[in-house]
C-alpha cells in the first residue's frame, strides 16, 4: 500500500465532508494498494478514514497479500465457515465508524452498500464518485513509464498485424492476430475487446468483429489496447485494403486534420471542451458534423476510461500529467467509418503524444 496515496485519498475525504471512504477492487484500490484484487463472490472492502489507519474486511486467502504491503493497516479477516457479518461489525467498532461513507457509485454493488447498512449502524452511504476522480487524474513518472510500456507493446503488435492482413481474412482472424501479437510481446490484460471492423461494420463506433471477410477498396478500422503493469493503451487507426474508393480518401482526410487539430489545441490550461471543440469545427466545417457521434476522447490510465473527459461542456482545465485519447471520427451509416485514436500527455509547455503509429492512410494486403 502507498502511504502517500493512502493520504490523499484521506485529503479527498476531509474536502468531501466524508468521515471515511470505503473502496471494493478496481481501479482506485489497485492504484492505493497496489494489488490487482478479483471482485467476486466474497465481499472484500477497505476503509479509509482520515486520521487513522486504513481498515480492511477482507476473505481470509487475502490477508495476508494486505500484510505484505508494508503500510498500516487493521485487517478483519472472514472464513466461508464464519462468513462476513463478524468482521464488518469488527471493523465498524474499531473505527468508530459514524456519518458519510463515500463510494465509488460506478462500482459499489448491491451487495457491499447493503453489507454496511446492516452491520454499520450511524452511517449513511454518500456518492463519492466526482470526489475519487482526482485520486489518479495526475500521472507520475511509474505511471506514464507503465503507459508508454502498453503503447509500445500496442504499436508493435498493430505492425505486425497489419502485415499479414489480406483480402478475404474476417474481421475475427485479424482480432486473433492482433491479440496474439500483444502477448508476444509481453501485453497483458485487454482494457476491453478489440474492434475489428471492415467495410460497412467500420460506420459502428462500438462494432464487434464478427465472420465479414474484408474486401478490397474498403476500410478497415481497428480499436485496440492492452495493459502493462495494469496501466491501458487505446489506439484506433483506420486501414484501406487495396486503393482506397474516392468516399475513403475523403473522410480519412477530414478525420486526420481533426485529429491533428485536436492535438494541436490540448495544453495546460486549456479546458477540456476546447479540445472538443477543435476536432468537431473541422469535422462540421467540412459538412460531415452530424456523423461525429461521440465525445472526442476520455482520460486513461488504470482504466481505459477515466478522467478526463474531452466533450462539451466539461471545463475542466487541463494540468500537466493528465493523459487521455483524441478520437474524432466519422461514420457514414453502411458505408464508411472512419477514426484516428491518439494517447495524449499534458505537459508543463504543451502536449505530447504518446502514440507514434503513422497517420497517414495505409493500404494493407498490397
Amino acid at each position: 500500500m502507498n502511504h502517500s496515496r493512502v493520504q490523499i485519498v484521506n485529503t479527498i475525504a476531509d474536502q468531501a465532508g466524508l468521515d471515511a471512504i470505503a473502496l471494493i477492487p478496481g481501479a482506485n484500490l489497485q492504484y492505493v494498494t497496489g494489488l490487482d484484487f478479483h471482485l467476486m463472490e466474497r465481499p472484500l472492502v477497505v476503509f479509509f478514514v482520515p486520521g487513522a489507519d486504513p481498515a480492511a474486511v477482507v476473505p481470509a486467502l487475502e490477508a495476508d497479500r494486505l500484510a505484505k504491503t508494508g503500510i498500516p493497516c487493521r485487517v478483519f479477516p472472514w472464513s466461508d465457515t464464519d462468513g462476513y457479518e463478524g468482521a464488518f461489525q469488527a471493523a465498524a467498532a474499531a473505527l468508530k465508524l459514524r456519518g458519510r461513507i463515500g463510494v465509488e457509485e460506478l462500482r459499489m454493488r448491491v451487495l457491499e452498500s447493503e453489507i454496511i447498512r446492516r452491520h454499520m449502524p450511524g452511517v449513511t452511504i454518500t456518492l463519492a464518485g466526482d470526489a475519487l476522480a482526482a485520486l489518479r487524474l495526475h500521472k507520475d513518472e511509474s505511471d506514464l513509464d507503465h503507459l508508454r510500456a502498453a503503447i509500445a507493446i500496442s504499436e508493435g503488435a498493430l505492425q505486425a498485424c497489419i502485415e499479414t492482413v489480406r483480402p478475404g481474412m474476417t474481421e475475427r482472424e485479424i482480432a486473433s492476430v492482433l491479440i496474439v501479437e500483444q502477448l508476444r510481446r509481453g501485453g497483458g490484460k485487454h482494457p476491453f475487446e478489440p474492434l475489428v471492423l471492415g467495410g460497412p461494420n467500420s460506420a459502428l463506433p462500438h462494432g464487434e468483429p464478427g465472420d465479414r471477410q474484408v474486401q478490397a477498396g474498403e476500410p478497415l478500422l481497428i480499436d485496440f489496447g492492452t495493459t502493462a503493469h495494469g496501466y491501458a493503451s487505446d489506439i484506433t487507426r483506420t486501414f484501406s485494403i487495396g486503393g482506397p474508393s474516392d468516399q475513403l480518401a475523403e473522410v480519412y482526410a477530414i478525420v486526420k486534420a481533426a485529429n491533428a487539430a485536436g492535438r494541436a489545441a490540448a495544453g495546460p490550461g486549456v479546458p477540456a471542451q476546447e479540445v472538443d471543440r477543435a476536432t468537431r469545427r473541422v469535422i462540421e466545417e467540412a459538412g460531415y458534423g452530424a456523423y461525429f457521434t461521440h465525445r472526442t476522447g476520455h482520460g486513461l490510465g488504470l482504466e481505459a476510461h477515466e478522467s478526463p473527459n474531452i466533450v462539451e461542456g466539461n471545463t475542466q482545465v487541463l494540468e500537466p500529467g493528465m493523459v487521455f485519447t483524441i478520437e474524432p471520427g466519422i461514420y457514414l451509416p453502411g458505408k464508411v467509418g472512419v477514426r484516428i485514436e491518439d494517447d495524449m500527455l499534458i505537459t508543463p509547455d504543451g502536449a505530447d503524444s504518446l502514440t507514434t503509429f503513422a497517420r497517414d492512410l495505409i493500404r494493407l494486403g498490397a
